[in-house]
């Protein structure tokens, strides 16, 4: 799945192509993906110019004149910029053609992404309302991990995968950080100190700053806007290196299911 880093990394590749472009045309080639699209949509959005993108969780915000589209890749989507009249390919479901000759192209295998429109507020939203901070922002501190985790007996791991407590740290990235941090994902999060906390959150920037700037992380299908895959992938410690020897000390990396997803760390660095 695309986590924050790729969303990012789509967001920063599309941005130029679409700020202060009028759509001309909405094409649907599926009357569904995670929910169904409005059909209606083909006929309100042409004649809007999109004012500004922005990213909200893994979320992709296209503001326009007289509303936001709210975008979501879903398990392996993407979003490209190509010509308009590029032929298009079997799962390649959604246009948004643009009056300068270019099309952007909401590409979804598995129709688990999202083309909504809102003519309210997008961040009251019932996608988005209930949504725990940003990970890059100051907000997202020790203190603020340590209070919420406080009682907590759910496995660290999870506990910040959920999208009420922080945004974006997907599965991928919250074991790398973890291990960045030294960190058991199987420890109570109610037991884990103040300054950990601290440590952790500063490896969750770290993680996400460091993955953003080498372009995502490329498992299985995510590639950026312009079609190149991410870098992050070659610089990961413990994820998907189930067997093969810790970086640090040696020891093979284990792989254990927290939380129904495939978990990576090493029990010598991590505790």
């Amino acid at each position: 799945m695309p986590e924050l880093p790729e969303v990012e990394t789509t967001l920063r590749g599309i941005a130029p192509h679409v700020i202060d472009r009028t759509i001309l045309e909405c094409v649907f080639r599926t009357t569904k993906l995670r929910w169904l699209l409005d059909p209606a949509l083909c006929h309100h959005l042409p004649g809007q110019k999109i004012n500004k993108v922005e990213r909200r969780a893994k979320y992709l915000l296209l503001s326009c004149d007289r509303g936001t589209i709210i975008l979501h890749l879903g398990m392996s989507g993407s979003l490209r910029i190509v010509p308009a009249g590029t032929t298009e390919q079997k799962h390649d479901h959604v246009d948004l053609i643009l009056t300068d000759g270019q099309c952007l192209r909401l590409t979804d295998p598995r129709k688990f992404g999202a083309f909504i429109y809102t003519d309210t507020d997008p961040y009251s939203h019932k996608l988005l309302h209930k949504l725990g901070p940003e990970p890059l922002t100051d907000v997202f501190n020790g203190d603020y991990l340590y209070a919420m985790a406080k009682g907590k007996k759910q496995s660290i791991k999870p506990f910040i995968m959920d999208q009420k407590t922080v945004v974006g740290v997907g599965n991928i990235y919250a074991s790398e950080a973890l291990f960045r941090a030294g960190i058991r994902p199987d420890r109570a999060a109610g037991r884990v100190g103040v300054e950990r906390y601290e440590n952790l959150t500063r490896a969750i920037k770290e993680i996400l700053t460091e993955a953003i700037t080498a372009g995502g992380t490329t498992i299985n299908d995510f590639s950026q806007a312009d079609g190149k895959p991410g870098y992050f992938t070659q610089q990961l410690q413990v994820y998907s290196r189930s067997g093969e020897p810790c970086m640090i000390c040696g020891q093979p990396i284990h792989n254990q299911r927290l939380g129904q997803r495939s978990t990576f760390f090493c029990p010598t660095c991590q505790r």
